[in-house]
This record gives C-alpha cells, sequence and structure tokens, in this order.
C-alpha cells in the first residue's frame, strides 16, 4: 500500500486497463456462468452493503433470502423445504454431505458419487475425510445404475446424481437412483447446479428433483442459468430441521447460531437472484431456456455439417464435439472433456448470432 493515495482518475485507468485483459463474454463458449441480467445488477447495487451472515441487522434481505428459497422449492415440487444461499454448489454439496455423514454417524462414512461428478466433491470428501466411491459412466456420459448397489453398503451416507453434467450437459437416470436409495434409506443429493434452472422449463420436463421420494436435497446456482450476480447458489433439503446438525454457537451475533458454512455471506447477489426470478416469471425463464436450447441444436447441427461429430446428444445446452484441441478459431473460448471432446456452453450471451459467427470461422478454418 501506498503512504499517499492516488487519484480516482489514475485508480481507474488502471482498473481499466485490467479489465481489458478480461475475457469477453462475446467469445466465450466454455462457461457456465453469463453476464449478469440488468435486474441482477440492479438490484445487487441496491444491497451491496448487506451481510446475511448477521441476518438481524439486515432484516429485509434476510427474508429476501427466504422467498428465494421458497421460490425455488416450489419449482422443485416442495415449497416447504430448507435452504439457504451459499456462494456457489462447491458449498453446496459440501454442506449436503456434511449432514448426511454427521446422519449417519459412521466410522467409516462413504459417498458414492458418479463418475461425472464435479470436482467439487472431491474437496468436499478430502475436507470431511468421506471415502468417495465412483459409479462408471454408461456409453452416453451418465451414471450407469447397474453398478450403484454395487458400490453401496452400510457405511453409504450419500449417494450423488447429477441433473445436468459439468462436462457433457446429460441428466443422470435420477428416477431409477431414487428408487434405488429410496429402498436402501441412503440419501440422494442431486447436483443441479447447472440444471436446476433449466431442467423445470423443458417440455418435457425431466423428473430430478423433490417430486421424487428419494431425493433428499438439491444444489442449484442461480448465478449461471438464473443470470444473478457472482456468487450465490442454494442448497435445499427436505427437511428443515436438518440444518440443526450444522448448526455452531454464534454469541456475538444477532443471531446465536448459523448453519452456513461462511460467516459473512453477500445479500446483494442473494437479492439479485431473487430479483431475476420475480422479473422474468416462469414464461420468462422458459423462454431464455428455449433459447439456449435452440441454439445448442443450431450449433450441433452446423458443426456435424463440418464434419465434426458430437460426442453425445445432450439434455442441456451443452455440446460435445469428437475435435482435436487445434480445431478452434483464433479468439474464441471453448474446453476440453477429460476424454478430450470439444466442450461448448450455450448460456444467455451465447446468442444466434454469435454461434453463426463461430460457425462461419469454423468452416472458414477448414476450407
Amino acid at each position: 500500500m501506498q503512504k499517499n493515495g492516488i487519484s480516482e482518475e489514475e485508480l481507474f485507468s488502471f482498473l481499466s486497463l485490467k479489465k481489458d485483459e478480461d475475457s469477453n463474454y462475446h467469445h466465450v463458449l466454455s462457461s457456465m456462468c453469463t453476464i449478469p441480467h440488468p435486474i441482477a445488477v440492479r438490484a445487487h447495487q441496491m444491497f451491496v452493503e448487506a451481510n446475511l451472515g448477521d441476518p438481524g441487522l439486515f432484516v429485509g434481505t434476510a427474508s429476501i433470502e427466504e422467498l428465494l428459497i421458497e421460490r425455488l422449492g416450489t419449482l422443485f415440487h416442495h415449497p416447504e423445504a430448507g435452504g439457504y444461499a451459499t456462494s456457489g454448489g462447491t458449498e453446496s454439496n459440501l454442506q449436503a454431505l456434511r449432514i448426511f455423514a454427521k446422519m449417519k454417524g459412521s466410522r467409516r462414512p462413504n459417498v458414492v458419487v458418479p463418475e461425472s461428478a464435479h470436482f467439487s466433491f472431491e474437496k468436499a470428501c478430502d475436507i470431511l475425510s468421506l471415502e468417495m466411491r465412483t459409479v462408471p459412466s454408461d456409453e452416453t456420459f451418465r451414471m450407469g445404475v447397474d453398478a450403484l448397489q454395487e458400490r453401496m453398503d452400510e457405511n453409504t451416507c450419500c449417494v450423488v446424481a447429477i441433473a445436468g453434467t459439468t462436462e457433457y450437459g446429460v441428466i443422470d437416470p435420477i428416477k431409477a437412483v431414487s428408487e434405488i436409495t429410496h429402498d436402501a434409506g441412503v440419501p440422494l443429493h442431486v447436483d443441479a447446479a447447472f440444471g436446476g434452472l433449466v431442467i423445470p422449463f423443458l417440455d418435457p420436463e425431466i423428473p430430478f428433483d423433490f417430486a421424487l421420494p428419494g431425493v433428499s436435497s438439491i444444489a442449484v446456482d442461480p448465478h449461471k442459468m438464473g443470470m444473478s450476480t457472482i456468487p450465490c447458489g442454494s442448497l435445499l433439503v427436505r427437511e428443515p430441521s436438518w440444518f440443526g446438525l450444522l448448526n455452531v454457537e454464534t454469541p456475538y451475533l444477532t443471531v446465536k447460531q448459523e448453519c452456513t458454512l461462511a460467516g459473512t455471506r453477500s445479500g446483494g447477489a442473494v437479492v439479485s437472484a431473487f430479483a431475476v426470478l420475480e422479473y422474468l416469471g416462469m414464461n420468462g425463464m422458459k423462454a431464455v431456456v428455449e433459447g439456449c436450447m435452440k441454439n445448442t441444436r443450431r450449433l450441433i447441427e452446423g458443426m456435424e455439417t463440418y464434419g465434426y461429430r458430437r460426442a453425445v446428444t445432450p439434455d442441456l445446452n451443452v455440446a460435445t464435439f469428437e475435435a482435436g484441441t487445434g480445431t478452434v478459431p483464433p479468439g474464441w473460448r471453448v474446453s476440453w472433456t477429460r476424454r478430450g471432446h470439444m466442450r461448448t456452453v450455450m448460456m444467455p450471451h451465447v446468442t444466434r448470432d454469435v454461434i453463426e459467427e463461430f460457425l462461419r470461422e469454423i468452416g472458414e478454418m477448414d476450407a
């Protein structure tokens, strides 16, 4: 830190230079985050100082968090679900495993996850000292249900299924998994960080949520397809009382116990998530999802015209292709799966014009 500060003009000149070094979302096809909705930005700015870690000081903000959880719970067929706004899927997944490990009370608890599970589960199992058992994927990159029961035993505290895999945009056979876990009396956590704000707006809708009796908890990230500001995830559980297992004493705050992982929590991002859902409503969200899915189909069609075969037909707005690592036009950002497939995500910022521009440059590169 300098002894004397610098001028506002000099400071923001420096910040502008650094901002220019960031990627421009216009050519980013690899991210599951997107440009926040203008409503989200405006709402966040109104509540920029709000700290949900001390909710008695920010009663209005805390009530909006409750409304956000109620809206998401209703969307997932369980308005009475317990929940809170997290920093994102990693925290949500960690907290779900904390709950179920404490419920199990085993000396050697294990968690069964699909091969396609997000890397946050590896972090969570390391932090919580849980054995992580992996179920292989089938030929469509979904969880192989036949192998699930082989991985479960009396020490299994939780099974995880994915509602929209990060790499391929497919949904595990959650209804079948739910039947298995329900019969076995094992909690099922659904990682719907990406798909949770896509699947309810698909036609026909794919079962994945609390309507299935075996589903115990759901992670969903409004800062992805919900177009909120970053960071805002959410963890919802079937029984609100389960959060009591995570409570710690907080004697000097306006509440005397907290179950959240983070202490200080951004109220602005939470309000922004609520604001977008309220502003768009079911019909508005459905239109956003329909647009993203149409663009996904258009990209697949165009890429296959140029000889890039799809790796799988996705359930959500993620498209993957059999392609080498040198097949992307300069300036475009895609990513690559563990199996070497080109991966793209059709977020709201990826408009039809962006796709046509990308396809045109793919064609020129291959000419």
